[in-house]
């Protein structure tokens, strides 16, 4: 039986991947797409998750725009990383279909059932405006898997990871919520490297095959530049992944909380592994990963979308 989950995203490289891995198993079923302002401006978010949908041939997932910005603070985002576009790399159709009328917050609450998983991989905006309009979804939302944060390094600062670092009063709420959460960081994604070999694989296999090649082409790139990396971390799809496959990722139950009130550390996620401030545990943290299993999980999967 498969886990129904949304995906409230960014796209974003990682996250139109994600969404294709999503689509491409068995294991989960995508009930709906939700977007916020992150990687690009909600537009432009909004714009590629449909984009994306429409290459795999499922328009009939419902998908909504949520907020154009952070809770509380102005939108910083990632072209420097992600292109203008949010997806530069391959040419973008414009896509048929259209977001629905509805704030995502409203469409997440309206979706969200026993048994869904949420998995937001971009900043928690709405994830935080859902708890605040919706506080009843709080007794039947199991489970949310947030790529976000890190352990032990940041990749917009020295100190934070982007998600966290965009609207740490969102992602703050969201941990100190009562609902159980997972952190896909960081200190996971970046050891489970997706490289040219992986992309030149996926080059002749079809229009998603290709797709995601060429967006690996660009972020490969940014990756080489910045990282010295010999491939790029698909962070989002590994937040799916874990879903699909709980023993991909070993996780250690800890309290996070996020900094956001430091000229330095702005956007930290604290994550006390070894309970030294005796707060309670509020979150599973990704402290390993089968780097392997994880990428032909992801190739063998994209694939099958030919």
């Amino acid at each position: 039986m498969s886990t129904p989950i949304v995906i409230d995203c960014d796209p974003g490289h990682d996250d139109a991947i994600a969404i294709l891995l999503a689509l491409a198993s068995s294991e989960v079923e995508l009930r709906a797409v939700t977007t916020v302002a992150g990687n690009q401006t909600l537009d432009k978010t909004t714009r590629n998750a449909l984009v994306v949908l429409e290459l795999a041939g499922r328009t009939d997932i419902p998908v909504a725009a949520g907020a154009d910005a952070p809770l509380r603070r102005p939108l910083r985002t990632a072209a420097h990383v992600h292109g203008e576009t949010g997806l530069d790399g391959p040419v973008l159709p414009e896509p048929s279909a259209r977001s629905l009328d509805v704030h995502a917050a409203d469409l997440l609450a309206e979706t969200i059932e026993p048994g869904v998983v949420l998995v937001p991989t971009g900043p928690l905006t709405n994830v935080a405006l859902l708890l605040e309009r919706h506080p009843d979804v709080r007794d039947r939302l199991d489970a949310i898997v947030w790529m976000g944060g890190a352990i032990g390094e940041g990749n917009v600062t020295p100190a934070a990871e982007f998600n966290a670092f965009v609207d740490p009063e969102a992602a703050a709420a969201v941990l100190a919520s009562g609902i159980p959460v997972t952190m896909i960081g960081l200190d996971v994604t970046h050891k489970a490297l997706f490289t040219r070999g992986h992309a030149e694989r996926l080059r002749g296999a079809g229009r998603a095959g290709r797709f995601v090649a060429e967006l690996s082409d660009f972020f490969q790139r940014f990756h080489e530049r910045s990282y010295g990396f010999d491939g790029s971390p698909i962070h989002d799809a590994l937040a799916v992944a874990h879903v699909i496959d709980p023993t991909l990722v070993t996780t250690r139950r800890a309290n996070v909380e996020v900094e956001t009130a430091s000229q330095l550390c702005d956007g930290r996620t604290v994550v006390d592994l070894r309970g030294v401030t005796g707060r309670p545990a509020n979150a599973e943290v990704g402290v390993d990963v089968d780097a392997e299993r994880f990428l032909e999980l992801l190739c063998s999967r994209i694939a099958t979308l030919a």
